[in-house]
């Protein structure tokens, strides 16, 4: 696993909004999550923690390949041309609905019917 860049740590400290890329079986799955509902529960060096509510397909895909992107942006964030930066977390994905992670989440969000576990290969800037 890579370590998340000072960048890209940033983006996801300020973000607002993250959108979450998986594999269907018929073509990208995009589904979306509030940016701090990963800073609530756990951003580390290697992973990124959210709640999982629904995401039945997201699952799904992940069971069948484990690769996800997660795209942030912030104004906040100083970019290359000016103020805003976006960035991509490339990595391996899983719904965890039992252990540490899927516990974690639960007690933050009663919602949650458990975690979505994202290991860090590779950032890339977007903007």
């Amino acid at each position: 696993m890579t370590a998340l860049d000072p960048t890209t740590r940033e983006l996801l400290e300020k973000a607002e909004f993250v959108a979450i890329v998986t594999q269907g079986p018929d073509g990208p799955h995009l589904v979306g999550n509030w940016g701090d509902y990963a800073r609530r529960i756990g951003i580390d060096e290697t992973r990124i923690v959210l709640p999982a509510g629904y995401y039945k397909r997201t699952e799904e895909n992940l069971k069948r390949d484990d690769r996800i992107q997660l795209m942030a942006a912030s104004r906040g964030v100083r970019g290359s041309r000016g103020p805003g930066q976006g960035g991509v977390v490339f990595g391996k994905g899983s719904v965890q609905t039992e252990g540490e992670f899927a516990a974690r989440a639960k007690a933050v969000f009663p919602w949650a019917r458990g975690a979505l576990v994202i290991d860090v290969e590779r950032c890339e800037m977007q903007l």
